[in-house]
Protein backbone atom coordinates (compact mmCIF):
# COMPACT_ATOMS: atom_id res chain seq x y z
CA UNK A 1 0.00 0.00 0.00
CA UNK A 2 3.21 2.68 1.28
CA UNK A 3 4.76 1.87 -2.92
CA UNK A 4 1.23 2.61 -4.49
CA UNK A 5 0.50 5.18 -2.32
CA UNK A 6 4.31 6.85 -3.38
CA UNK A 7 3.43 6.23 -6.72
CA UNK A 8 0.45 8.14 -6.68
CA UNK A 9 2.17 10.78 -4.86
CA UNK A 10 5.38 11.11 -7.39
CA UNK A 11 2.95 10.86 -10.40
CA UNK A 12 0.92 14.04 -9.08
CA UNK A 13 4.38 15.60 -8.07
CA UNK A 14 5.43 15.08 -12.05
CA UNK A 15 2.31 16.51 -13.51
CA UNK A 16 2.35 19.41 -10.61
CA UNK A 17 6.15 20.07 -11.93
CA UNK A 18 5.20 19.85 -15.53
CA UNK A 19 2.38 22.47 -15.18
CA UNK A 20 4.52 24.50 -13.08
CA UNK A 21 6.69 24.31 -16.47
CA UNK A 22 4.05 25.30 -19.34
CA UNK A 23 2.68 28.27 -16.97
CA UNK A 24 6.28 29.42 -15.74
CA UNK A 25 6.10 32.96 -14.32
CA UNK A 26 2.72 33.16 -15.72
CA UNK A 27 2.61 32.55 -19.39
CA UNK A 28 0.30 30.25 -21.02
CA UNK A 29 0.36 28.90 -24.09
CA UNK A 30 -2.09 28.28 -27.16
CA UNK A 31 -4.11 29.45 -29.82
CA UNK A 32 -5.64 32.60 -30.90
CA UNK A 33 -9.80 33.02 -31.73
CA UNK A 34 -8.42 31.88 -34.93
CA UNK A 35 -6.49 29.01 -34.37
CA UNK A 36 -3.41 30.32 -35.23
CA UNK A 37 -0.44 29.88 -32.47
CA UNK A 38 0.29 31.97 -29.18
CA UNK A 39 2.50 32.13 -26.44
CA UNK A 40 0.99 34.18 -23.65
CA UNK A 41 2.43 36.29 -20.81
CA UNK A 42 6.32 35.66 -21.44
CA UNK A 43 8.68 37.16 -19.21
CA UNK A 44 11.55 38.98 -20.83
CA UNK A 45 14.97 39.71 -20.21
CA UNK A 46 16.97 42.80 -22.32
CA UNK A 47 19.99 41.53 -24.37
CA UNK A 48 22.03 44.21 -23.96
CA UNK A 49 25.31 44.08 -26.56
CA UNK A 50 23.54 44.16 -29.65
CA UNK A 51 20.16 45.30 -28.31
CA UNK A 52 16.86 43.35 -28.07
CA UNK A 53 14.18 41.68 -25.79
CA UNK A 54 14.43 38.04 -25.38
CA UNK A 55 11.33 36.18 -24.45
CA UNK A 56 11.59 33.56 -22.02
CA UNK A 57 10.79 30.64 -23.89
CA UNK A 58 13.34 28.88 -25.64
CA UNK A 59 13.45 28.17 -29.55
CA UNK A 60 11.77 24.62 -29.37
CA UNK A 61 9.09 25.32 -27.33
CA UNK A 62 8.46 27.92 -29.21
CA UNK A 63 8.42 25.92 -32.54
CA UNK A 64 6.50 22.99 -30.94
CA UNK A 65 3.30 25.62 -30.54
CA UNK A 66 2.90 25.64 -34.40
CA UNK A 67 5.35 28.98 -35.10
CA UNK A 68 7.18 28.51 -38.23
CA UNK A 69 10.45 30.34 -39.86
CA UNK A 70 8.80 32.73 -42.08
CA UNK A 71 5.79 33.40 -40.60
CA UNK A 72 4.36 37.19 -39.40
CA UNK A 73 3.90 37.91 -35.94
CA UNK A 74 2.04 39.76 -33.56
CA UNK A 75 3.61 41.19 -30.65
CA UNK A 76 2.18 42.72 -27.89
CA UNK A 77 4.25 43.85 -24.72
CA UNK A 78 2.09 44.44 -21.48
CA UNK A 79 3.59 48.29 -21.71
CA UNK A 80 1.20 48.70 -24.27
CA UNK A 81 3.60 48.77 -27.21
CA UNK A 82 3.02 46.19 -29.97
CA UNK A 83 4.74 44.85 -33.17
CA UNK A 84 2.33 44.36 -35.90
CA UNK A 85 3.22 41.50 -38.94
CA UNK A 86 6.93 41.19 -38.11
CA UNK A 87 8.72 38.33 -39.59
CA UNK A 88 9.96 35.26 -37.56
CA UNK A 89 13.11 34.17 -39.09
CA UNK A 90 16.43 31.92 -38.26
CA UNK A 91 18.64 34.30 -38.83
CA UNK A 92 18.99 38.37 -39.12
CA UNK A 93 17.20 38.40 -42.41
CA UNK A 94 15.72 42.08 -42.21
CA UNK A 95 17.15 45.13 -43.80
CA UNK A 96 18.88 47.39 -41.12
CA UNK A 97 16.47 49.44 -39.05
CA UNK A 98 13.15 46.71 -39.54
CA UNK A 99 11.91 44.91 -36.88
CA UNK A 100 11.63 40.78 -36.59
CA UNK A 101 11.73 37.85 -34.07
CA UNK A 102 14.92 35.87 -34.50
CA UNK A 103 15.84 32.33 -33.54
CA UNK A 104 19.19 32.38 -33.55
CA UNK A 105 21.26 28.97 -33.24
CA UNK A 106 22.89 29.38 -29.72
CA UNK A 107 20.36 31.75 -28.12
CA UNK A 108 18.60 30.54 -24.93
CA UNK A 109 15.67 32.19 -26.00
CA UNK A 110 13.90 33.56 -29.27
CA UNK A 111 14.79 37.17 -29.28
CA UNK A 112 12.56 40.59 -30.05
CA UNK A 113 14.72 42.96 -31.73
CA UNK A 114 15.39 45.55 -34.64
CA UNK A 115 17.90 44.46 -36.70
CA UNK A 116 20.82 46.78 -37.05
CA UNK A 117 18.98 48.87 -35.29
CA UNK A 118 18.27 50.77 -32.15
CA UNK A 119 18.04 48.57 -28.65
CA UNK A 120 14.29 47.64 -28.26
CA UNK A 121 13.92 47.42 -24.72
CA UNK A 122 14.92 51.20 -24.51
CA UNK A 123 12.69 51.91 -27.58
CA UNK A 124 10.05 50.50 -26.24
CA UNK A 125 10.27 51.62 -22.43
CA UNK A 126 10.63 48.17 -20.81
CA UNK A 127 11.48 47.37 -17.50
CA UNK A 128 12.50 43.28 -16.89
CA UNK A 129 8.71 43.30 -15.06
CA UNK A 130 6.70 43.57 -18.54
CA UNK A 131 5.71 40.37 -19.99
CA UNK A 132 5.03 40.07 -23.65
CA UNK A 133 2.41 37.48 -25.60
CA UNK A 134 3.09 36.61 -29.43
CA UNK A 135 0.40 35.14 -31.59
CA UNK A 136 0.95 34.88 -35.41
CA UNK A 137 -0.44 36.85 -37.68
CA UNK A 138 -0.20 35.10 -41.55
CA UNK A 139 1.69 31.68 -41.85
CA UNK A 140 4.31 31.94 -44.40
CA UNK A 141 4.28 35.59 -45.33
CA UNK A 142 7.87 35.76 -45.59
CA UNK A 143 8.90 32.22 -46.40
CA UNK A 144 10.55 33.44 -49.98
CA UNK A 145 13.28 35.55 -47.79
CA UNK A 146 13.38 32.98 -44.92
CA UNK A 147 14.72 30.42 -47.86
CA UNK A 148 16.89 32.70 -49.50
CA UNK A 149 18.96 33.59 -46.41
CA UNK A 150 18.76 30.58 -44.14
CA UNK A 151 22.10 29.06 -45.22
CA UNK A 152 24.86 28.03 -42.87
CA UNK A 153 28.48 26.94 -43.41
CA UNK A 154 31.11 24.13 -41.90
CA UNK A 155 33.79 24.67 -39.38
CA UNK A 156 35.72 22.08 -41.22
CA UNK A 157 38.86 23.34 -42.91
CA UNK A 158 38.91 19.85 -45.14
CA UNK A 159 35.57 20.86 -45.90
CA UNK A 160 36.98 23.88 -48.21
CA UNK A 161 39.23 24.59 -51.38
CA UNK A 162 42.08 26.24 -49.88
CA UNK A 163 43.13 27.87 -46.20
CA UNK A 164 42.28 31.58 -47.91
CA UNK A 165 38.59 30.47 -49.03
CA UNK A 166 38.19 28.33 -45.18
CA UNK A 167 39.53 31.87 -43.76
CA UNK A 168 37.64 33.87 -45.61
CA UNK A 169 40.94 36.13 -46.51
CA UNK A 170 41.61 38.21 -49.58
CA UNK A 171 43.30 41.33 -50.45
CA UNK A 172 40.74 44.24 -51.75
CA UNK A 173 41.66 45.29 -54.71
CA UNK A 174 38.84 47.93 -55.58
CA UNK A 175 39.08 51.56 -57.36
CA UNK A 176 42.52 52.92 -56.17
CA UNK A 177 43.45 50.73 -53.42
CA UNK A 178 47.00 49.19 -54.19
CA UNK A 179 47.32 46.17 -54.49
CA UNK A 180 47.92 43.78 -50.81
CA UNK A 181 46.99 47.05 -48.93
CA UNK A 182 44.18 46.10 -48.03
CA UNK A 183 43.01 42.54 -46.45
CA UNK A 184 39.95 41.28 -45.23
CA UNK A 185 39.23 38.12 -43.21
CA UNK A 186 37.49 36.12 -40.47
CA UNK A 187 38.77 36.76 -37.11
CA UNK A 188 42.53 36.04 -36.31
CA UNK A 189 42.04 35.97 -32.54
CA UNK A 190 38.30 34.71 -31.72
CA UNK A 191 38.49 30.65 -32.65
CA UNK A 192 35.31 29.94 -32.25
CA UNK A 193 34.99 28.95 -35.82
CA UNK A 194 38.22 27.41 -35.76
CA UNK A 195 39.97 29.76 -38.33
CA UNK A 196 42.29 31.83 -35.86
CA UNK A 197 44.76 30.05 -36.61
CA UNK A 198 44.87 29.88 -40.41
CA UNK A 199 43.86 33.80 -40.48
CA UNK A 200 47.26 34.63 -38.60
CA UNK A 201 49.15 32.51 -40.75
CA UNK A 202 48.23 34.72 -43.73
CA UNK A 203 47.83 37.86 -42.65
CA UNK A 204 52.04 36.94 -41.46
CA UNK A 205 52.30 36.08 -44.76
CA UNK A 206 50.57 39.64 -46.35
CA UNK A 207 52.91 41.44 -44.14
CA UNK A 208 50.10 42.86 -42.37
CA UNK A 209 50.84 45.94 -40.27
CA UNK A 210 47.50 47.28 -38.63
CA UNK A 211 44.70 45.35 -37.30
CA UNK A 212 41.38 47.09 -37.44
CA UNK A 213 38.95 44.93 -34.95
CA UNK A 214 35.87 45.44 -35.76
CA UNK A 215 34.36 42.61 -33.56
CA UNK A 216 36.03 43.21 -30.36
CA UNK A 217 37.02 45.07 -27.01
CA UNK A 218 40.18 44.73 -25.27
CA UNK A 219 38.21 42.54 -22.36
CA UNK A 220 37.50 40.26 -25.36
CA UNK A 221 40.93 40.25 -26.77
CA UNK A 222 42.42 39.70 -22.68
CA UNK A 223 39.78 36.56 -22.83
CA UNK A 224 41.08 35.30 -25.93
CA UNK A 225 44.82 36.16 -25.35
CA UNK A 226 43.82 33.70 -21.82
CA UNK A 227 42.45 30.73 -23.56
CA UNK A 228 44.18 27.46 -23.24
CA UNK A 229 46.01 26.75 -27.47
CA UNK A 230 45.19 30.87 -28.46
CA UNK A 231 47.86 30.29 -31.44
CA UNK A 232 47.94 33.50 -33.16
CA UNK A 233 51.57 34.92 -32.51
CA UNK A 234 51.41 37.63 -35.71
CA UNK A 235 48.07 38.84 -33.97
CA UNK A 236 49.61 38.70 -30.52
CA UNK A 237 53.13 40.87 -31.91
CA UNK A 238 51.07 43.38 -33.63
CA UNK A 239 48.52 43.68 -30.44
CA UNK A 240 51.53 43.94 -27.89
CA UNK A 241 52.83 46.31 -30.25
CA UNK A 242 49.57 48.42 -29.95
CA UNK A 243 49.17 47.69 -33.42
CA UNK A 244 45.53 46.59 -32.81
CA UNK A 245 42.42 48.56 -32.68
CA UNK A 246 39.51 47.14 -31.16
CA UNK A 247 36.50 48.93 -32.09
CA UNK A 248 33.44 46.29 -30.66
CA UNK A 249 31.45 47.36 -33.12
CA UNK A 250 27.42 46.12 -33.40
CA UNK A 251 25.68 46.37 -36.55
CA UNK A 252 23.75 49.14 -35.79
CA UNK A 253 25.37 51.08 -39.40
CA UNK A 254 22.98 54.11 -38.73
CA UNK A 255 23.77 54.92 -35.33
CA UNK A 256 26.23 57.84 -34.07
CA UNK A 257 27.85 55.40 -31.60
CA UNK A 258 29.04 53.15 -34.71
CA UNK A 259 30.07 55.80 -36.97
CA UNK A 260 32.32 57.64 -34.22
CA UNK A 261 33.69 54.01 -33.82
CA UNK A 262 34.87 53.63 -37.62
CA UNK A 263 36.18 56.96 -37.59
CA UNK A 264 38.62 56.11 -34.69
CA UNK A 265 39.31 53.49 -36.60
CA UNK A 266 40.29 54.64 -39.62
CA UNK A 267 41.87 57.37 -37.79
CA UNK A 268 44.33 55.15 -36.72
CA UNK A 269 44.81 53.98 -40.53
CA UNK A 270 45.64 57.51 -41.70
CA UNK A 271 48.40 57.38 -39.04
CA UNK A 272 50.07 54.08 -39.60
CA UNK A 273 51.33 52.45 -42.87
CA UNK A 274 49.71 49.61 -44.33
CA UNK A 275 49.25 46.17 -45.00
CA UNK A 276 45.99 46.71 -43.32
CA UNK A 277 43.28 43.54 -42.10
CA UNK A 278 39.93 44.36 -41.42
CA UNK A 279 37.98 41.88 -39.43
CA UNK A 280 35.14 41.18 -37.76
CA UNK A 281 34.08 37.33 -36.19
CA UNK A 282 33.44 35.87 -39.78
CA UNK A 283 34.64 38.99 -41.87
CA UNK A 284 31.10 39.43 -43.90
CA UNK A 285 28.42 42.14 -42.66
CA UNK A 286 30.95 44.11 -39.74
CA UNK A 287 33.88 43.96 -42.26
CA UNK A 288 31.62 44.23 -45.13
CA UNK A 289 30.63 47.87 -44.57
CA UNK A 290 33.66 48.58 -43.62
CA UNK A 291 35.40 47.48 -46.42
CA UNK A 292 32.36 48.85 -48.69
CA UNK A 293 33.03 52.72 -47.18
CA UNK A 294 36.75 52.01 -47.72
CA UNK A 295 36.42 50.72 -51.09
CA UNK A 296 34.19 54.10 -51.95
CA UNK A 297 36.12 56.08 -50.50
CA UNK A 298 38.92 55.04 -52.97
CA UNK A 299 36.83 55.71 -56.13
CA UNK A 300 34.96 51.78 -56.64
CA UNK A 301 32.18 51.69 -58.79
CA UNK A 302 28.21 49.58 -57.36
CA UNK A 303 29.72 46.31 -59.55
CA UNK A 304 33.35 46.41 -57.61
CA UNK A 305 31.68 46.69 -54.47
CA UNK A 306 29.18 44.02 -55.27
CA UNK A 307 31.85 41.45 -56.15
CA UNK A 308 33.93 41.66 -53.73
CA UNK A 309 30.98 41.26 -51.01
CA UNK A 310 29.48 38.51 -52.64
CA UNK A 311 32.85 36.69 -52.35
CA UNK A 312 32.30 35.72 -48.95
CA UNK A 313 28.98 34.15 -49.92
CA UNK A 314 30.87 32.18 -51.78
CA UNK A 315 33.60 31.28 -49.78
CA UNK A 316 31.24 30.27 -47.28
CA UNK A 317 28.10 29.30 -48.61
CA UNK A 318 29.41 28.38 -52.14
CA UNK A 319 26.44 30.85 -53.57
CA UNK A 320 27.52 33.09 -57.04
CA UNK A 321 25.35 34.74 -59.35
CA UNK A 322 26.00 31.39 -62.07
CA UNK A 323 25.38 28.71 -59.42
CA UNK A 324 22.21 30.19 -56.96
CA UNK A 325 21.15 33.63 -58.57
CA UNK A 326 17.79 34.10 -56.74
CA UNK A 327 19.98 33.80 -53.56
CA UNK A 328 22.83 35.91 -54.69
CA UNK A 329 20.29 38.80 -55.77
CA UNK A 330 18.06 38.36 -52.34
CA UNK A 331 21.37 39.23 -50.59
CA UNK A 332 22.48 41.81 -52.36
CA UNK A 333 19.22 43.40 -52.21
CA UNK A 334 18.58 43.17 -48.87
CA UNK A 335 21.81 43.23 -47.10
CA UNK A 336 24.41 45.11 -48.94
CA UNK A 337 22.05 47.73 -50.67
CA UNK A 338 20.95 49.08 -47.33
CA UNK A 339 24.70 49.23 -46.35
CA UNK A 340 25.30 51.60 -49.68
CA UNK A 341 23.05 53.66 -48.48
CA UNK A 342 23.47 54.62 -45.28
CA UNK A 343 26.85 56.41 -47.04
CA UNK A 344 25.29 57.46 -50.10
CA UNK A 345 21.54 58.31 -48.92
CA UNK A 346 18.16 56.13 -49.68
CA UNK A 347 17.37 58.27 -52.83
CA UNK A 348 20.56 57.51 -54.49
CA UNK A 349 20.73 55.63 -57.89
CA UNK A 350 23.34 53.16 -56.06
CA UNK A 351 24.06 52.33 -59.95
CA UNK A 352 25.38 55.60 -60.82
CA UNK A 353 26.17 57.34 -57.38
CA UNK A 354 29.47 58.96 -56.81
CA UNK A 355 30.48 56.40 -53.93
CA UNK A 356 33.72 58.57 -53.39
CA UNK A 357 32.05 61.86 -52.71
CA UNK A 358 29.56 59.78 -50.49
CA UNK A 359 31.92 57.93 -48.41
CA UNK A 360 33.86 61.33 -47.57
CA UNK A 361 30.71 63.08 -46.70
CA UNK A 362 29.90 60.34 -44.69
CA UNK A 363 33.56 60.76 -42.66
CA UNK A 364 33.53 64.30 -42.54
CA UNK A 365 29.69 64.32 -40.65
CA UNK A 366 30.93 61.74 -38.87
CA UNK A 367 33.83 63.64 -37.16
CA UNK A 368 36.75 62.74 -39.40
CA UNK A 369 38.94 65.56 -40.66
CA UNK A 370 39.50 65.82 -44.19
CA UNK A 371 43.69 65.71 -43.38
CA UNK A 372 42.51 62.08 -42.13
CA UNK A 373 40.66 61.38 -45.33
CA UNK A 374 43.30 62.63 -47.44
CA UNK A 375 46.01 60.63 -45.73
CA UNK A 376 43.64 57.45 -45.81
CA UNK A 377 43.64 57.20 -49.03
CA UNK A 378 46.90 57.85 -49.58
CA UNK A 379 47.78 54.81 -47.46
CA UNK A 380 45.62 52.65 -49.40
CA UNK A 381 46.39 53.79 -52.87
CA UNK A 382 50.18 53.66 -51.44
CA UNK A 383 52.16 50.96 -53.77
CA UNK A 384 53.53 48.08 -51.88
CA UNK A 385 56.89 47.73 -51.13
Amino acid sequence: MRTEKNRTLAMLLSALMLLCSLTACGSRQGSSKDGDPSAKNLGILHEEEFGGVYAQMTIDEFNALGFAYGDSLDVTFSNGYALKGIPYYNGYYTKAGEPLLVAYPGYPYIKICINNGDDLFLLAGLAEQDRVTITRAERGTFQAIQNARDIHYQDDRSLFSSDAVFANFRAVSAGTIAEGMLCRSASPCDNQHNRAGYVDTLMGQAGVNLVLDLADTEEKIAGYLEKEGFDSPNFLTLYKQGQVVPLGLNMNFASEEFRAKIVRGLAAMSETPGPYLVHCTEGKDRTGFVCMLLEALCGADYAQIVEDYMITYDNYYGITKQKDPDRYNVIVREVLEPMMQAVTGEDADLVTADFAAAAEAYLLNAGMTKQQIEALRANLSALSE
